[in-house]
């Protein structure tokens, strides 16, 4: 069994989305505070961590495109360890929109098909090209409504993309998240090192997201396993 980590490094101030506040992580217990405080039995260092729902690598509930979406406590974790392939879509130019057709050639030079009930990975190249300069918030490719509607109509309950957002910045954006509450599917942003996967094939993707009440998205360990 190969596991192949796709998540992003969470520590203080991390990237974060445009507008949402910063992850910070600290010290809150040393073990020398923890050792006084004991009698000098023995000392437990502990940190803590304060971010929003949408840090690193994460999984979008529906709660998070509409009102009548379900939040991620009650996302379904069947659709967390899934099948999945991942595309090559690195020559598409930066904000540029990736289109039905676009996809259509990818999956054909991966020679796998989509899998039903599975999961699409867009490794368009973004987090390698500009991590962790100012240009991974705002410079990315990503879908459009329409190639949106060409993954659904493929069966996956997802896709994943290596950027902060699954469409390019603006109003496509904002469509293509309707269009998830619409189409019943959802994406996973914030991936990286999805070019370890191109050309291997199918794997499985495990993506599971933390039990927030009401939480309109997770963080997760995304991971692709080969021979599981």
């Amino acid at each position: 069994m190969k596991i192949i980590d796709l998540s992003r490094e969470l520590y203080h101030r991390t990237p974060s989305y445009p507008g949402h506040p910063p992850v910070i992580h600290g010290v809150w217990k040393t073990h020398e505070e923890s050792l006084a405080e004991s009698g000098n039995v023995h000392g437990l260092a502990s940190m803590f961590i304060s971010m929003v729902d949408h840090a690193g690598t994460h999984i979008d509930a529906p709660r998070h495109f509409g009102k009548s979406g379900i939040p991620i406590d009650q996302y379904p974790l069947e659709k967390c360890i899934v099948p999945g392939i991942c595309l090559d879509l690195r020559h598409i130019a930066p904000r540029a929109e990736i289109t039905p057709a676009d996809l259509e050639v990818a999956v054909t030079k991966a020679g796998v098909p989509v899998p039903r009930d599975g999961t699409v990975l867009l490794c368009t190249g973004h987090h390698e090209r500009t991590f962790p300069r100012k240009e991974y918030s705002n410079d990315n490719s990503g879908v459009n409504v329409a190639a949106t509607e060409w993954l659904a109509q493929q069966g996956v309950v997802h896709f994943g993309i290596d950027s902060m957002r699954p469409g390019p910045e603006g109003d496509v954006n904002a469509l293509v998240h309707k269009a998830c509450l619409d189409l019943d599917i959802t994406h996973i942003e914030s991936l990286c090192n999805l070019e370890a996967l191109l050309g291997k094939g199918q794997f499985t993707f495990i993506g599971l997201p933390m039990k927030w009440r009401g939480g309109t998205a997770s963080p997760i360990r995304a991971v692709a396993v080969f021979d599981l």
